[in-house]
């Protein structure tokens, strides 16, 4: 039994059938704000940001309270302080978020091993094994609810169902702090009276798509005959949306997670103009993502290169290589050509993004001619050398600033993770 209040959210409030349910979607309600309150619990009930103030700095996560008043995590602080004045803005601190996520999910995996983090602060769990010690898929959505409150004093909304596509809607509709159980029986039920955007690869330029065809729910995109749908979106999103609208999502969840892309990107404090600068970002952002592949043992075979300009377009341009690699001067020199054909005199950028994707293990097999083979070895001893002495030891020449100054900027993991929260705060590009 579920019940929908005056919102959108919906909950599970009775006994219900969760016996071909063994997904749980468990996500944190605005995790790192929550985290801040426990420190600050006279904030409660009161508009609370946290995210950067200075310069172009972004909203990291937003309290419900905050919410009200249309500010969403990613959004440029400076719009949020418009929309919500009275916003409290406190500054981040991920060394507290990166502990209470361990212990979340340290209390997932005393119910089942098989659990499948998404971000800092969700995670996809199976519990089909875990019945016989810990009951039901129902019961044990209530006994994590309950043992993250008691353990850390924080409060989570679980999506219970057949699938992880269901699992994750499920969940977001029971927020905050709810659980949402969908009977596989019901599952085209529960998705069908959904606006388009509840599908899973849908962003604001498919929904745009979907609504001019007349297509404004998951419903609506099920009748729709493939060919038409095939038309509109391109075959392999009509029939990604085609099985997702009917509930079909054979996905497993995986206990280690494979990393699809590795990237950093710079948003500037001020626009760049000037190209020496711009190329000078470009090589450190090549760099730090040569550095993450040859630490995690991998080598990429396609450099992609995101560019936002001062007026806020974005664009992305990508280079396969003949030889897939963890070299950062042929990361940057294919970064580098595509920026050649993005940016002329005058025109000034915003953020620069450089991504290797199409990744797999490194030492796959040994080439004939290696063209790189004199730089990898060159920037491998730098490896050892920044191992022994520390980040910033040795670099190259042009990353070198008057006075040491050095510009951050964030890891990503690409474009597959969607949690907001996550991508502001560095987990997610």
């Amino acid at each position: 039994m579920s019940k929908q209040d005056g919102s959108s959210r919906q909950v599970t409030t009775g006994p219900v059938d969760d016996s071909a349910t063994p997904i749980l979607h468990v996500d944190m309600d605005a995790f790192f704000v929550s985290v801040e309150l426990l420190k600050r619990p006279e904030l409660r009930g009161k508009p609370v940001l946290v995210g950067g103030t200075a310069g172009r700095g972004v909203v990291s996560a937003a309290s419900y309270e905050a919410r009200r008043f249309g500010v969403n995590s990613a959004m440029p602080m400076s719009v949020a302080l418009q929309r919500c004045p009275n916003a409290i803005v406190l500054r981040g601190d991920y060394a507290s978020y990166a502990t209470y996520s361990k212990q979340v999910m340290g209390i997932f995996e005393q119910l089942t091993p098989l659990v499948e983090p998404l971000s800092i602060d969700e995670a996809f769990l199976d519990v089909s094994g875990a019945r016989r010690l810990h009951g039901s898929p129902a019961e044990i959505a209530w006994t994590i609810r309950e043992r993250v409150r008691a353990e850390t004093g924080l409060t989570c909304s679980i999506g219970v169902a057949a699938t992880k596509y269901v699992a994750k809607v499920a969940s977001s509709r029971a927020k905050p702090d709810g659980m949402l159980v969908v009977p596989a029986a019901q599952t085209v039920e529960f998705l069908h009276p959904l606006p388009v955007s509840a599908l899973w690869g849908v962003g604001r330029v498919t929904e745009e798509s979907l609504l001019r065809l007349g297509l404004r729910t998951v419903g609506d995109v099920a009748a729709m005959p493939h060919d038409a749908l095939e038309r509109a979106v391109g075959p392999a999103l009509a029939e990604r949306l085609g099985r997702l609208a009917n509930g079909i999502d054979p996905r497993d969840v995986h206990t280690t997670r494979t990393e699809k892309s590795i990237g950093h990107e710079n948003t500037f404090g001020h626009d760049l103009v000037d190209p020496v600068e711009i190329r000078r970002e470009l090589l450190r952002l090549a760099n730090n993502v040569a550095v993450r592949l040859r630490k995690a043992g991998l080598v990429g075979r396609t450099v992609t290169l995101k560019l936002r300009y001062g007026d806020f377009r974005t664009v992305t341009r990508s280079r396969t290589l003949a030889e897939p690699t963890d070299v950062a001067r042929r990361i940057y020199d294919e970064a580098s050509d595509a920026l050649g054909e993005l940016i002329g005199d005058g025109e000034r950028v915003r953020l620069i993004g450089v991504r290797a994707e199409h990744l797999r293990p490194s030492g796959g097999g040994a080439m004939l001619w290696d063209p790189d083979e004199e730089w990898r070895d060159a920037e491998r001893t730098i490896d050892q050398v920044t191992a022994k002495f520390g980040t910033g030891a040795v670099r190259p020449a042009t990353l070198v600033r008057p006075g040491g100054e050095r510009r951050s900027e964030r890891p990503s993991r690409g474009p597959d993770d969607d949690d907001a929260e996550a991508a502001a705060a560095g987990w997610g590009w």
